[in-house]
């Protein structure tokens, strides 16, 4: 099977690796794709938003799977585009159509799916700019810390959790005055959750679905979570408070309600789910749902996956998920992001990249790129290092050892990822 991957990031580089492991897979082409995928499969300069460009290469290839990486191109409606042109009669694509993107696209729809169809979330508001003062009225309901949502994509910058009312006052006037562009046009409220965060991923051909288990991931730039917010300092799946009993929760209140609500709403959905959650005294709430895999969850996730990926593919496409035979590692994996000095705020590329002999991990590239037949970097979040263990401590031991084989001018990275989930082994 000759198939499209779409993406740039160490999400895509992880899918392609996996990829790359089935027999049924003929030519894998990744779309712009970055240093490490070219080095396992042909990159192509195109745009993951350029779908006419998309579309002729697919006719010229003969692609017979399109997999969509990042969520800009599933909002924007790729799936929309390809299925409306008359030369793609049976092309398979992994990722929702429009009308499913919007789960991710925009927040106060998702909150609605979940009012309408039962599934545990935070009380919240959703306010546009003539009613600012409605929204400053619910905020004065709420407890602090605050929570304000962008209602759109704003690139992992548009939620805010502030501790002060007349902050979160302030802040909610300057998004819906444009702080985040059309993102922020409309402002979701929401009352805080404590707890601690877990991700969990399914995948689902709109009738079934696979769980493809569960994650945690560190945002914060500096170690104890502190700093500013990043797209993912590391991971460790699965995460080991996730016993069978939370797990079933997860599942019966969260995973087939979504499923389920999908189908009763007339979205047919073919691809992957991301349930960002919260674990609230036991239980689970949804905080936010992705319609694509997490970065730098598919890190942690894929190598913990032994069901051939092209075949679960091509049954989510094709719905008939419910034949695969699917199984996870059971093993610990973790990963390690190596970052640029300045990010998640200004830094520089270009900087090259040395890798020595690495053994008992996995690299996995995020932003870099190939000039002049050297790796440079290319991006804030520029290598993963993923591993498993026995335990967390053991897959963490193999990463940071590996990690002192990979230089690069201003490489910086946290040492204690999964740390704080040590105690629950």
């Amino acid at each position: 099977m000759n198939v499209l991957l779409l993406g740039n990031g160490g999400r895509e580089h992880a899918l392609a690796w996996k990829m790359l492991q089935s027999p049924e897979l003929n030519k894998l082409y990744v779309a712009p794709g970055n240093a490490g995928t070219a080095q396992i499969a042909e990159n192509v300069n195109i745009g993951v938003t350029d779908f006419p460009t998309i579309a002729d290469f697919i006719a010229a290839q003969g692609i017979e799977m399109v997999v969509v990486g990042p969520e800009d191109p599933l909002v924007e409606g790729v799936r929309d585009y390809l299925e409306a042109d008359g030369r793609f009669k049976g092309l398979k694509i992994i990722g929702p159509g429009k009308a499913g993107a919007i789960l991710e696209g925009s927040k106060d729809f998702a909150k609605e799916f979940m009012q309408r169809h039962h599934i545990p979330t935070a009380a919240y508001r959703t306010v546009t700019p003539a009613q600012v003062e409605e929204g400053k009225a619910f905020l004065r309901t709420l407890k602090p810390p605050y929570v304000l949502k962008a209602d759109g994509l704003a690139a992992g910058k548009g939620v805010l959790i502030l501790n002060s009312l007349e902050e979160a006052e302030k802040e909610l006037e300057e998004m819906l005055g444009g702080k985040f562009g059309k993102a922020s046009s409309r402002v979701v409220i929401e009352e805080f959750l404590s707890g601690i965060e877990i991700s969990v991923f399914a995948i689902t051909d709109g009738k079934d679905y696979k769980i493809l288990g569960s994650a945690k991931d560190y945002k914060r730039i500096g170690e104890g979570d502190t700093g500013l917010n990043t797209g993912g300092m590391g991971a460790v799946s699965p995460v080991p408070f996730a016993d069978e009993a939370f797990n079933r929760k997860v599942e019966e209140r969260i995973v087939r309600p979504t499923i389920e609500g999908l189908r009763k709403d007339g979205i047919d959905y073919k691809g992957f789910v991301f349930f960002g959650l919260m674990n609230s005294g036991g239980d689970p709430f949804v905080i936010e749902y992705n319609v694509r895999m997490g970065d730098p969850e598919t890190e942690v996730v894929m190598p913990r996956l032994k069901t051939d990926l092209i075949r679960l593919f091509d049954a989510t496409a094709t719905g008939n998920l419910s034949e695969v035979m699917f199984e996870m590692d059971e093993r610990v994996c973790t990963t390690v992001m190596l970052v640029a000095q300045g990010y998640p705020e200004k830094y520089e590329k270009g900087k090259e990249i040395e890798i020595a002999q690495v053994e008992g991990s996995i690299v996995f590239h995020a932003g870099t790129k190939l000039s002049e037949g050297k790796v440079v970097t290319n991006g804030g979040r520029v290598i993963a290092v993923s591993s498993f263990g026995k335990t967390i401590e053991d897959g963490l031991q193999h990463s940071y050892a590996n990690i002192e084989k990979i230089t690069f001018e201003g490489k910086c990275f946290r040492r204690d990822i999964g740390k704080d989930l040590m105690d629950w082994q």
